[in-house]
């Protein structure tokens, strides 16, 4: 059976040089891995990887100025599908937007899935004084309900201020921590509710949603909150995809089948951004060959899921 990665990047040239200009060096605390389109397409090929969805990512667009946002956001939009273009079949691509200036968002929206023809949008958990799930973003959501857009979410780095210091890398909890809050915004303003149109990829597992159920189901007798979860928690949270990537450990591959549907489980891998990040992607890729799915199920994570999701790899066998 194909084996369809929802969650790989690449860092292109253009964007690192874009980013330069205004300071910016890497994600987070990490200088800018090693990546290549070639090595990207050889690493596929070792691990027995047939296709990949193509975003950039963290640290996203947007780093103060909305005009080089708009810049930036066209610039590497084009840049990923020209990859799509000269590897047929091998890759699809989700689309930076111009958050947080909804109205040009929008626009990106138009440009992204109508002209370039990609599969869909990368919004970040956060982008500037705003999660997902904010009303000052219902624009852009009705938008993207209106066309039941696939949405791929990334997080990043909580700009918080104020924190006790801690001495390990903050890549190790506040990337899942940012998605969880993320998620959390959405399920407390019912944007999820007000909008069930938009299909949404969530990585990394959800980061720990699925673990806080009982916790997050607090929401439904939260006076300010319950009328924007009418239909429960649990149910919102089983209507988002997710993909396994930096997670398929049996406590979390166990955890993860408690809340999600099996259509909507995704294999991915966050090459380059984890580290080592060759080594994450054969452990990743090995790491869901080993645990005990049932083969209908390994069928759907593997390939048929992303299949079902993304019409340009229907016809992949």
């Amino acid at each position: 059976m194909p084996l369809i990665d929802v969650h790989q990047h690449v860092i292109p040239d253009i964007y690192k040089k874009e980013l330069a200009t205004v300071g910016v060096m890497g994600s987070g605390e990490n200088l800018w891995p090693a990546w290549s389109l070639q090595r990207q397409l050889e690493l596929m090929d070792e691990n027995g990887i047939d296709a990949v969805l193509l975003s950039i990512a963290s640290p996203g667009a947007y780093f103060g100025d909305v005009d080089f946002t708009k810049r930036l956001v066209k610039l590497c939009n084009e840049t990923m599908m020209a990859m799509v273009a000269d590897n047929p079949g091998k890759f699809g691509a989700m689309g930076f937007v111009s958050l947080p200036d909804v109205e040009a968002a929008c626009r990106d929206v138009e440009y992204a899935l109508d002209v370039l023809k990609m599969d869909g949008i990368n919004l970040m958990s956060h982008t500037g004084p705003r999660y997902l799930g904010d009303p000052e973003e219902n624009e852009l959501y009705a938008e993207l309900d209106r066309r039941r857009a696939v949405i791929f979410v990334h997080p990043q780095r909580p700009h918080a201020s104020g924190m006790p210091r801690f001495f390990h890398p903050a890549g190790y909890t506040e990337l899942v921590f940012d998605t969880t809050r993320a998620i959390t915004n959405m399920l407390y303003t019912g944007m999820l509710e007000k909008y069930p149109n938009i299909r949404w990829i969530m990585p990394h597992m959800g980061g720990v949603a699925p673990f806080l159920l009982f916790r997050l189901s607090g929401i439904e007798d939260d006076p300010k909150a319950r009328d924007k979860v009418p239909a429960g928690v649990r149910t919102y949270l089983s209507r988002f995809w997710y993909d396994v990537a930096q997670s398929p450990s049996p406590l979390a591959l166990n955890a993860l089948l408690e809340i999600a549907e099996p259509s909507r489980i995704l294999f991915g891998t966050d090459y380059p951004s984890a580290r080592p990040a060759e080594k994450v992607m054969k452990d990743t890729v090995a790491a869901v060959k080993a645990f005990d799915f049932d083969e209908a199920l390994r069928r759907k994570i593997n390939s048929e899921n992303a299949q079902a999701l993304l019409p340009r790899f229907a016809k992949l066998s």
